[in-house]
């Protein structure tokens, strides 16, 4: 009875468990904040277009983080400040990227 219990255990923490690069380095950061972590897709989508400029673009951002490259408004960047810079190497960087325009691209969903 006691391994079936400690069995049933581990598999719901396999289950529920943060796996990737992104749900365990992205989104407990930003689960809590007042602007959700798709609005800042849709703000790097409206101002880069394509996929590849996105990712270059938050790439560069999230390794060297400043206002003046920040695609947020003043008003927001007064409010929550400037991200730290990344501390995830260069491939956690791509799977974490790749993972979160997978998530939120839009291309492949409008019919």
């Amino acid at each position: 009875m006691v391994k079936i219990a400690l069995y049933c255990i581990l598999l719901t923490s396999f289950i529920y468990a943060k796996t990737g690069v992104y749900e365990k380095n992205c989104i407990p950061c930003h689960e809590d904040m007042a602007v959700k972590i798709d609005k800042f897709f849709y703000r790097y989508l409206l101002k880069y277009s394509s996929e590849v400029e996105v990712k270059n673009a938050m790439k560069s951002y999230l390794k060297n983080p400043k206002a003046e490259n920040s695609i947020l408004v003043d008003g927001l960047i007064n409010r929550f400040g400037v991200k730290k810079k990344t501390t995830l190497n260069d491939e956690q960087l791509q799977e974490a990227l790749d993972t979160y325009w997978d998530q939120y691209q839009v291309f492949d969903k409008l019919k």
